[in-house]
């Protein structure tokens, strides 16, 4: 079962996050489908997407003068530090925790950050456009 099939897709209406997006959820379903050996590469493979993907979003916030800026890069920050400690524990060979991250963890928080904090910044975006 994918790990994402409980977590509707929300597009943001922005190309460049709604296809990180989509990268995001298609490595959530691998990792839900990855056996242990497999685990730990698809889990740095999502890591190292995730701090590529709030980069870029980090980039959009400075060049477009987003002014929820500072609580959006927070809630980065948080996330990462907190992807840190399970990558770690992967890092370790402990895959269980790592699965427990993934499946429980993980979408749901996307969700909420996808339909608060990354629709805010996407609605901002066009609206910059539109001015």
């Amino acid at each position: 079962m994918a790990t994402t099939e409980s977590s509707p897709f929300i597009r943001t209406g922005c190309d460049t996050l709604d296809q990180d997006h989509e990268i995001f959820m298609s490595l959530l379903d691998k990792l839900g489908e990855s056996d242990n050996a497999d685990f730990p590469a698809v889990f740095n493979e999502l890591y190292a997407h995730v701090e590529q993907h709030f980069e870029r979003e980090n980039l959009l916030m400075a060049d477009s003068a987003y002014p929820a800026a500072g609580e959006h890069r927070g809630e980065h920050g948080r996330v990462l530090a907190e992807f840190k400690q399970f990558k770690t524990r992967v890092d370790k060979g402990l895959i269980a925790f790592g699965r427990a991250f993934v499946k429980e963890r993980l979408p749901a928080w996307f969700v909420l950050h996808a339909s608060t904090m990354d629709s805010a910044l996407a609605a901002h975006l066009r609206q910059r456009e539109r001015d």
